[in-house]
């Protein structure tokens, strides 16, 4: 090849994220989250650029009953700009 051998491929960028935790917590009277709500906070923060990354459900026992679930850690990532 004239000029000799192409250069090889760039690396990739690296890509920086940052990350979000959101508390969901319902009353205390019941045991079931509210579906509308979730969906809701969840379209916001894709609005926004956010990812959701994880769910975690979070347990405080004698708060909801025994073993009662009292509401939900949602996690969030989306690339730094």
């Amino acid at each position: 090849m004239p000029g000799g051998p192409p250069p090889p491929p760039a690396p990739p960028a690296i890509t920086h994220y940052e990350y979000k935790v959101v508390k969901l917590r319902e009353s205390l009277i019941g045991d079931k989250m509210s579906k509308s709500k979730l969906e809701r906070l969840l379209t916001q923060h894709a609005r926004e650029g956010w990812h959701l990354k994880g769910l975690t459900a979070v347990d405080v026992k004698g708060w909801a009953g025994p073993g009662g679930v009292a509401g939900l850690l949602i996690t969030f990532e989306r690339p730094v700009r």
